[in-house]
């Protein structure tokens, strides 16, 4: 029996980490295509990039992850069945349940490494991708001075090239405005040609320029900074080669304060998750109480000493308002309805405006209870998929990367929608955030069980020649009925 437990848990291995880089890579090209416009042209290093797309690897795993377990059980019993190794077992007395024991052992590890994953390392990877994508966003696009068309990303100045040559990176009829002193364009140099390079550690730019001039107005200090009318005299400079250096500000990575992210409900464990919610709901619900009780003393009864007394006397207050208003003479009448109305006008305002920000309170406290539920969620799922994809393969009897393949998409599109779906109505407080988050999974789960319980006993369910079988059959009663209705002989 080892032998046959090493033997099956051999088959199942390949597949798993095979299908889990593939998913991994479809899902990284994904997120690439996705944020490919913060990337490209920032000058970033190679460096960078592989942290990057780590960091992007660790929060794709809750998806890449389920999808590998569901593809490799079903390419794992689907190839036993296709090369009747699984019959083979069946017929010497070895039960479904018992040939799937080291991979259902095999699964449990998983499944706790997933969880233990979630709430352990997939808050810190959250932290730092968050951090590096805002320090990304926030980058400089990197140096490029393009043809006919003024670069203004040097603080201070604005460049402009005629053309350039794309071979030697000549460039001719260079013009630079240098407004660095915030004076405006009092100080521009023109060259015939010359060559711009950033140097090694890109902090400067040396642009080397040949047969130019460099115009400069003329300032008086004594006169007011804008009180000039007539036109300024300006000195000339002519150059045969001249060396200008640029200072690069912006241009290297600045990497965002990670303090800024650490309060994120996506960076938390389950503990921290737990003592933020405790917090929130608990300043939540003194909010409420807050609010009622400036609604019943500032709104409803304006009298600040309305039921307070000095002594644990109950006290009895009877009020009858039509007799008291009826009281009243008629201008004193008009004079409390425009109070009334202005009081309910203030405390409907008042009502609005606070409902709108108790429903933003409750959905940020539904946040935490939705990451809360999903450290468990991606555990369970690669467990629900494992019961899916395993029994699943053993009726279809398809090995291969073609029909699991469709069938693996195809349940993973499935769960992927319910899930997104229950998610946010979770977070828009039409349901809990326990239902919005589990309900994938509970409605899998009965299909895991069902698909377990045919392939134990030999169903047929998914086996194409089945369903020919009955056709043929329906198709061949219909035809023997219709050719006896026609030879029996008709009775008046």
């Amino acid at each position: 029996m080892k032998t046959l437990h090493r033997f099956i848990l051999k088959s199942y291995i390949g597949p798993l980490v095979m299908t889990f880089f593939i998913t991994m890579f479809v899902l990284l090209m994904q997120f690439l295509w996705k944020y490919i416009d913060d990337l490209v042209g920032k000058g970033l290093g190679w460096d960078v990039i592989a942290e990057l797309l780590l960091y992007a690897s660790a929060g794709l795993l809750p998806m890449a992850l389920p999808l590998a377990t569901l593809l490799a059980s079903l390419m794992t019993m689907g190839n036993l069945g296709e090369n009747n190794e699984l019959l083979a077992m069946k017929s010497a007395g070895i039960s479904l349940p018992r040939i799937l024991t080291p991979l259902i052992v095999l699964t449990i590890f998983i499944s706790v490494g997933a969880f233990f994953f979630s709430n352990n390392v997939l808050p810190y990877t959250n932290l730092k991708i968050s951090t590096l994508l805002y320090s990304v966003k926030q980058q400089k696009p990197e140096l490029i001075i393009k043809e006919g068309v003024f670069t203004n990303l040097i603080e201070g100045y604005s460049i402009k090239v005629g053309d350039k040559d794309p071979n030697t990176g000549l460039m001719r009829r260079i013009l630079i405005y240098d407004h660095s002193k915030d004076e405006e364009n009092t100080t521009v140099t023109y060259a015939d040609s010359g060559y711009m390079k950033p140097t090694a550690d890109q902090k400067f730019l040396v642009a080397t320029l040949y047969s130019g001039n460099s115009y400069k107005e003329v300032r008086d200090n004594r006169k007011p900074r804008y009180s000039y009318k007539e036109k300024l005299p300006a000195q000339k400079q002519t150059f045969e080669k001249e060396v200008i250096i640029f200072e690069l500000k912006g241009f290297e990575l600045q990497r965002a304060d990670e303090s800024f992210f650490k309060d994120s409900y996506q960076t938390q464990n389950i503990a921290q998750l737990e003592k933020t919610e405790d917090s929130l709901s608990k300043a939540f619900n003194t909010q409420i109480e807050s609010f009622s009780q400036h609604v019943i003393r500032s709104s409803i009864f304006r009298n600040p000493y309305w039921g307070r007394r000095q002594n644990d006397v109950k006290v009895t207050r009877s009020l009858n308002v039509d007799s008291l208003y009826n009281t009243l003479p008629p201008v004193e009448k008009i004079s409390a309805l425009e109070r009334a109305m202005e009081f309910a006008r203030s405390t409907k305002s008042y009502v609005s405006s606070s409902k709108d920000e108790f429903f933003y309170k409750q959905k940020y406290i539904a946040r935490h209870m939705i990451e809360w539920h999903r450290k468990f969620t991606l555990a369970f799922a690669c467990f629900v998929f494992f019961f899916i994809g395993a029994p699943l393969g053993a009726i279809i009897r398809k090995g291969g990367l073609g029909t699991p393949v469709v069938i693996s998409v195809l349940f993973f599109i499935i769960y992927y929608i319910i899930n997104i779906t229950g998610e946010k109505f979770a977070r828009e407080l039409y349901w809990t955030p326990f239902v919005g988050m589990w309900i994938s999974s509970f409605i899998l789960l009965p299909l895991g069980i069902f698909l377990s319980y045919k392939a134990t006993t030999d169903s047929v369910i998914m086996n194409a020649d089945f369903y020919i079988e009955k056709v043929k059959k329906l198709f061949s009663f219909s035809t023997t009925r219709k050719k006896h209705t026609e030879l029996s002989p008709k009775t008046e």
